[in-house]
């Protein structure tokens, strides 16, 4: 009986972790995507804004 409790003890403090665990990844992935999306959005304006500054001076 007590080896059945140690056991079922280990699997919940498992799960505790390993939800730990993806919630640290999933949360680093989600700040990687935001991080990524806002230097696409810099790099685009930055694109347009050079393309139509060197077309204004021709």
């Amino acid at each position: 009986m007590g080896r059945i409790l140690l056991i079922a003890a280990a699997v919940i403090v498992g799960f505790f972790l390993l939800g730990s665990v993806i919630g640290l990844i999933f949360g680093a992935l989600k700040w990687v995507l935001i991080i990524g999306a806002i230097a696409l959005i810099v790099s685009v304006v930055l694109k347009l804004t050079r393309s139509s500054r060197s077309n204004h001076y021709t």
